[in-house]
């Protein structure tokens, strides 16, 4: 999904400039944000790339003035809405319709411990599949624009790079993001030269590496 939010960064936007010292927390509400976020993810069945998408269809000017855990509130409050477990009129108000009736599980001290203490476990998956590239094999990462959910950095579509390792099968973001199932597939770490992505004056030794999964990738 192309947009304001592409997770490889923009131009235009000045140079990162990390805060020294930063506290985890910069107020008391950002912890209740990561809290509520774990618990209904958990609770509700969401994943970590229906989480990273729900933040991605915010509104770019909304995207771009909110701070870090403001993206995560309302993203998360969008997901509620969308899952009919509250109305745009609820949230607006702070209280719940008379006789609305909610039709889920209810919160209690027993889900809330099993949603909050469980684990996520892992995304790596054994597919049986043999993978279609090896460390040493040039590709190039296709110059593609999803309308949804994708882990492939703009920046990086259209451009030459070299297999690096093979994590074995993973989770599909693509996928995963929409509900469509796992559909996992072979992930590698692949190799770009810096001069590759951004042109002959950058350092000759420079480069990046990047998680990239099979479907990104085609023969160069």
């Amino acid at each position: 999904m192309n947009g304001v939010h592409d997770l490889g960064g923009m131009h235009g936007f000045g140079p990162v400039r990390p805060e020294t010292d930063e506290p985890v927390f910069h107020a008391p509400w950002e912890g209740r944000v990561i809290a509520m976020r774990r618990l209904m993810g958990a609770w509700l069945g969401y994943n970590i790339d229906a989480g990273r998408h729900a933040i991605e269809r915010l509104p770019p000017v909304d995207y771009l003035r909110f701070s870090y855990y403001e993206k995560w509130f309302q993203s998360l409050i969008n997901q509620l809405v969308a899952a009919e477990l509250v109305t745009p009129d609820e949230v607006a108000t702070g209280h719940k319709a008379p006789g609305a009736v909610v039709a889920t599980p209810p919160i209690t001290l027993a889900n809330v411990q099993a949603s909050t203490i469980a684990p996520t476990g892992s995304y790596q998956r054994d597919t049986g599949a043999n993978p279609r590239f090896a460390p040493g094999d040039i590709v190039r990462a296709r110059n593609i624009h999803p309308e949804g959910h994708t882990r492939l950095p703009r920046y990086v579509r259209g451009h030459v790079g070299t297999i690096e390792r093979d994590h074995g099968a993973h989770v599909l973001p693509d996928s995963h993001a929409h509900g469509a199932g796992e559909a996992p597939e072979t992930l590698y770490t692949v190799r770009f030269t810096a001069r590759e992505l951004w042109g002959t004056t950058r350092n000759e030794g420079d480069a990046i590496y990047l998680d990239l999964w099979e479907s990104y990738l085609d023969p160069a």
